[in-house]
């Protein structure tokens, strides 16, 4: 199976998830123009109905799945709240249960709307790799059909938002994109590819959850340790190896964000745009800051394309932020 949606396949996937909301906005924020010193497109993905990207890909997953008449009655997969709301969604739509392992002390806003979407959660482990892992041997144990975090039928779905902002706005000359589990970047790749763009993707990873990071400069998995705690969306303690076969050969660079640069740009977000932004939903911004910090110079005249990922925090983390 190719990993990477064909034009075709984006344009299909694209009718599959409005079937359920239309197209986000992308908009040309002035206030952000004037903080990187570039014309700057913000994609809204904090519009979706589950408040992120993920759903896209959750749509289609499962979408592909009736197409081979393969719905399964029990799904099980792993998350630290957006990727397991949209799994959620989707296996409602289609009447199969669902069940989704978390970290202990994940996001209770993100548990909540979880479990309002008729998704059955378990808690196990300190980190999202533990809950993976843990998933998967539920999956052995019960049958149930494991949902990975990456994988070319989540891509189709999560292609399409990067399709909607290239399309929009066909000069950008750089995006920037957070790593999680890679769908975002990797699906940022795909339609870039499809559309015959010569934009940049730039990668965007937690500076205290490098694996992809390490990987991309090593050629090969390298397991880093997680100690973020604002960035839960970009918590990754091991690389996926498919992610990476795709990443590592049309990245123009990784960028490595600190938790107070990402504060920061959640603080920039919402003063020049009045938009809640997560941690890993501000990433791109704190990358596009800090390389303009470095190089005051390098974006002017460029367009720039960010992704505001997701919009899912809780409200007291969001609170310490603004005051902070």
């Amino acid at each position: 199976m190719n990993p990477l949606p064909t034009l075709t396949d984006i344009e299909a996937a694209a009718q599959v998830v409005y079937r359920d909301f239309q197209p986000t906005p992308q908009y040309r924020w002035a206030l952000l123009g004037q903080r990187l010193g570039a014309e700057v497109w913000l994609k809204h993905e904090n519009h979706t109905p589950v408040g992120a990207f993920k759903i896209r890909g959750g749509l289609t997953y499962f979408d592909q799945l009736r197409l081979r008449g393969q719905l399964p009655g029990h799904v099980i997969s792993a998350t630290r709240g957006n990727h397991g709301q949209s799994i959620g969604w989707a296996a409602r739509a289609h009447g199969v249960r669902c069940t989704i392992v978390v970290p202990h002390g994940n996001s209770t806003e993100k548990n909540a709307a979880m479990r309002a979407l008729g998704v059955e959660l378990v808690e196990h482990g300190a980190d999202f790799q533990a809950s993976r892992e843990h998933a998967m041997a539920l999956a052995a144990q019960s049958g149930a059909h494991m949902v990975p975090s990456f994988h070319p039928d989540l891509l189709r779905g999560v292609s399409t938002y990067w399709w909607e902002l290239m399309c929009a706005a066909p000069h950008l000359d750089v995006v920037y994109v957070p790593i999680g589990q890679g769908s975002g970047a990797c699906s940022a790749i795909a339609a870039k590819l499809a559309l015959g763009r010569t934009l940049d993707v730039v990668g965007v990873v937690s500076a205290h959850a490098t694996t992809y990071a390490d990987s991309i400069a090593a050629g090969r998995v390298m397991e880093a340790p997680v100690s973020t705690q604002l960035a839960d969306g970009m918590a990754c303690r091991v690389a996926d190896q498919a992610a990476l076969d795709i990443l590592r050969p049309h990245l123009a660079r990784v960028v490595q964000v600190t938790d107070a640069e990402v504060a920061n740009a959640m603080r920039a977000l919402f003063t020049d745009t009045h938009n809640v932004a997560e941690g890993a939903g501000a990433a791109a911004l704190a990358a596009a800051l800090q390389e303009r910090q470095h190089q005051p110079h390098a974006q002017a005249g460029r367009c720039v394309g960010l992704a505001l990922t997701g919009g899912n925090v809780d409200a007291s983390v969001f609170a310490d932020v603004l005051r902070h």
